[in-house]
């Protein structure tokens, strides 16, 4: 489950405005080594891919990065290297008007151990979020894929991060929150209920899911189960969303290059866009310049997924 691509509509301002146009940008995330090598673990996104999409219609690019890549200890300081590629990024895809995510990609962990000091994590969101708090167009998103923990520390988790982002002087920008169980949408109403529970002073919490259309819904199969699965996915997380007055976004979404994979595709999308009311949007997963022949690359020119999703995508471009 790692590839992003964003859909919401064209943004002005701070108001998260409803389309389907988005995406992720891996490449700062790749590799295991720490802190590992730029240019030889990871990488930046490109700035022409960034136009590219921005171009197509994107208006929002997710970031993914690591946590243990910008502070190897996790109430130590910046490395100053890495949070300059970051930077970089940030900096282009906010300058082109677009949104930017900060996706610490680290599903709960910090040097693969699950995160249990909700002090530590807040102390830690705290200091990113003051190198961007002067920044609208910053969007910040706790952590990738919650998994196997215990409930109610991934609640605690999350409203830990919202306060030490908020205490840090961030207060125009949105926030995505993820669940555990990979923050599945179709599993979230048998896992995520507590998630109601948080607060945001500036009241601009989303809920951030992730939707894939294989059979396990873990995103690692070009077969989609059928030309309806897509909306049948997300209805229940649709509801949730109403009867408890909350914002939402596909933060991860993708399909296979075939017939079936298209329409199911288009008609989570079509779905997200009659309940706008609850959805934000929806982010392909992924662009990147590190793909290769990855089976739903975004990257321009000729990621499969650009190649062969971009005349499906474009009617939900704003």
């Amino acid at each position: 489950m790692k590839i992003n691509a964003l859909f919401l509509a064209a943004a002005a301002g701070t108001a998260l405005a409803r389309s389907h146009c988005k995406a992720s940008e891996s490449g700062l995330e790749f590799g295991t080594d720490i802190p590992g090598t730029y240019g030889t673990t990871y990488t930046n996104p490109l700035n022409s891919s960034f136009q590219t999409l921005n171009a197509d219609g994107f208006n929002t690019f997710r970031i993914p990065f690591l946590m243990e890549r910008l502070t190897t200890e996790i109430t130590g300081d910046f490395n100053e290297d890495y949070l300059e590629h970051l930077v970089e990024a940030v900096d282009y895809v906010t300058g082109l008007g677009a949104y930017a995510v900060l996706d610490p990609h680290n599903y709960g962990r910090f040097n693969g151990e699950i995160i249990s000091s909700t002090d530590n994590f807040q102390a830690w969101w705290k200091k990113v979020a003051t190198e961007f708090a002067d920044n609208d167009l910053v969007i910040f998103d706790t952590n990738n894929e919650y998994h196997d923990m215990d409930e109610s520390l991934v609640v605690s988790l999350n409203q830990a991060a919202i306060d030490g982002i908020r205490s840090a002087g961030a207060k125009t920008q949105y926030i995505f929150v993820e669940g555990n169980s990979y923050t599945g949408a179709w599993t979230w109403t048998d896992v995520n209920t507590d998630m109601s529970s948080l607060t945001d002073t500036e009241g601009k919490i989303v809920y951030e899911m992730h939707q894939y259309l294989d059979s396990d819904g873990s995103g690692t199969s070009e077969t989609c189960v059928s030309s309806t699965i897509g909306k049948e996915r997300i209805e229940k997380a649709t509801a949730w969303l109403k009867e408890n007055g909350k914002v939402g976004v596909i933060g991860e979404f993708a399909g296979g290059n075939n017939d079936v994979c298209k329409e199911a595709v288009s008609g989570m999308l079509d779905y997200l866009s009659e309940n706008s009311d609850v959805w934000a949007g929806a982010l392909w997963w992924s662009a990147g310049p590190w793909w290769g022949s990855y089976m739903y690359s975004m990257e321009p020119a000729s990621g499969a997924g650009y190649e062969g999703f971009m005349s499906t995508l474009k009617p939900y471009c704003p």
